[in-house]
């Protein structure tokens, strides 16, 4: 099962990479382990070029097992973790579209951009935006970790948030589940500096919440 999930992780990296969702060595990616503790990618790795041997292997208290150097988004991936039961891979990139829309400027601190097609809104949902700290920044994870909390009591759970002028961070069930999040978000901001439509009526995502049974 680990060396499986070794695996997984490196084909996603390897597949965001060759389509430019990221670049150089910005972004990471993490999943939780089975049987407790995380793997993460390491630090200043490229995610077009990983070695699923290299990966750093870390416990459930956060503390290297093995691997190399974990990267220093960890504590913001294990926050992410502690907030949502549900998220079993985390991924973090510096994706084009999604940065440029919090330099021209978002739709709103609640919702980076409007829901302007189906599969945004059953595939993605709300994004928040957390306002800018330094790569690293340990309150980051505190923001991150509160907006989750705050989005599941609200009846309305999250699965990503952006990071002001870094880049998104989505979760889910697995690598390729987060990864299809994460192309559907960037996707849905290039679509909107593009062309601003929009959004869907009110009624249109009811309808799709309703038929597809997807809470938004």
């Amino acid at each position: 099962m680990t060396t499986d999930l070794r695996e997984q992780i490196c084909r996603v990296g390897a597949s965001l990479y060759q389509r430019g969702y990221v670049h150089g060595t910005a972004g990471n990616i993490s999943a939780r382990l089975p049987g407790g503790g995380f793997l993460i990618t390491p630090t200043d790795a490229c995610l077009g070029a990983l070695d699923p041997q290299r990966l750093a292997e870390v416990d459930a208290q956060g503390v290297q097992v093995q691997g190399d150097r974990a990267s220093k988004t960890l504590a913001l991936h294990r926050r992410i973790y502690d907030a949502d039961a549900d998220a079993h891979c985390v991924i973090h990139t510096h994706s084009t579209h999604l940065v440029a829309l919090t330099l021209s400027g978002v739709w709103s601190a609640d919702d980076i951009v409007p829901p302007i097609t189906p599969y945004f809104v059953m595939k993605v949902g709300h994004v928040p935006l957390v306002a800018y700290h330094r790569p690293g920044d340990p309150a980051v994870g505190d923001l991150v970790e509160q907006r989750i909390r705050n989005s599941h009591a609200a009846g309305r759970p999250i699965r990503a948030v952006m990071l002001e002028r870094l880049g998104p961070c989505v979760w889910h069930r697995s690598p390729s589940e987060a990864s299809a999040a994460l192309e559907e978000l960037e996707e849905t901001a290039r679509l909107w500096l593009m062309t601003r439509p929009a959004p869907l009526t009110e009624l249109q995502i009811e309808d799709l919440c309703r038929h597809f049974g997807v809470r938004y």
